[in-house]
């Protein structure tokens, strides 16, 4: 009963709330260790609110010695209270429903890249063949945009308007935005479009999308984040996707970019987001006050 609510939940997030289909997976993967342990616990047993709770508990604990992060533990909280609320509204299910308790976690610093860093992405490999130059075009749009993953996976022709330099990206909770890409990949993306013109003949699998797997068909998230990890791998770094997002937002707010600015082009929903960046230069900061300055 429990399972089937669960799913009627996470069609009611994708049908009724729009979210992504990442997020909806994202909800199932926090749910479902959760209802398998409550079935477990329970059997026939009857029900009791009070009982759920301390069930909660010794979940929790059981996560942790397998070392699960408190972070992930919050987000596991955070989609847990989301379900409650849509069983108490539904009605159905009600006797699993238990005290929520928040937990609290230090707000990690994002990993990003230096200036530095991110000017030698830009000579890294030999261009020689199509699939070098999507990875090059593919990494730089990256850091020059700050889009997602799941957003660089869904782009197609149509949503790059070649004559403003913008991409119309489709973010979380399906809203749209326009992200500027700047004029220095304006050539290297003209090329680049050539190329897959001819790698997609008599390829009809492509769909429009503006990266391609070698089989000419739409490239996953997984491969995406693959690609970019093999690619950045001769930095000498482990370098993602989100790093390359960090790493723009970082590099805009330490050259003078407004915080607000920095929020819409990332497509976040609240400041409280975008704020972490400020943290992260002020690290740089105090780095650099340690560096310079006689009496630090």
């Amino acid at each position: 009963m429990l399972q089937k609510a669960l799913r009627s939940y996470l069609k009611y997030l994708s049908e009724e709330r729009r979210l992504s289909p990442g997020s909806v997976e994202t909800y199932r993967i926090n749910l479902t260790p959760w209802l398998n342990f409550l079935d477990e616990e329970h059997g026939s047993g009857s029900h009791d609110p009070k009982v759920n709770s301390i069930l909660l508990r010794k979940y929790l604990a059981k996560r942790r010695e397998k070392s699960i992060s408190v972070r992930t533990l919050a987000g596991f909280i955070y989609a847990l209270s989301g379900f409650q609320q849509y069983l108490a509204q539904k009605k159905i299910c009600t006797e699993y429903i238990c005290k929520l308790s928040k937990l609290k976690y230090s707000e990690k610093i994002p990993d990003f890249l230096s200036q530095r860093e991110a000017r030698e992405l830009f000579d890294l490999v030999q261009k020689d063949s199509f699939l070098a130059w999507r990875d090059f075009v593919m990494v730089s749009l990256f850091y020059l945009s700050g889009i997602r993953r799941a957003e660089m996976a869904g782009l197609k022709l149509h949503n790059v308007d070649f004559k403003k330099n913008v991409m119309n990206v489709l973010g979380k909770g399906n809203k749209q935005r326009f992200v500027p890409y700047g004029e220095t990949i304006v050539a290297d993306l003209q090329y680049y479009l050539g190329l897959r013109e001819s790698f997609i003949k008599g390829q009809p699998n492509h769909q429009g999308h503006l990266f391609l797997n070698y089989r000419g068909g739409p490239m996953t998230v997984r491969s995406i984040d693959r690609t970019v990890k093999k690619y950045c791998a001769k930095l000498g770094k482990r370098v993602t996707p989100h790093m390359l997002r960090h790493s723009f937002a970082t590099h805009m707010l330490e050259n003078g970019a407004d915080i607000l600015g920095i929020k819409e082009l990332l497509g976040h929903s609240s400041l409280a987001t975008t704020q972490k960046y400020t943290h992260v230069t002020a690290e740089q900061l105090k780095k650099i006050y340690k560096k310079a300055h006689p009496r630090a």
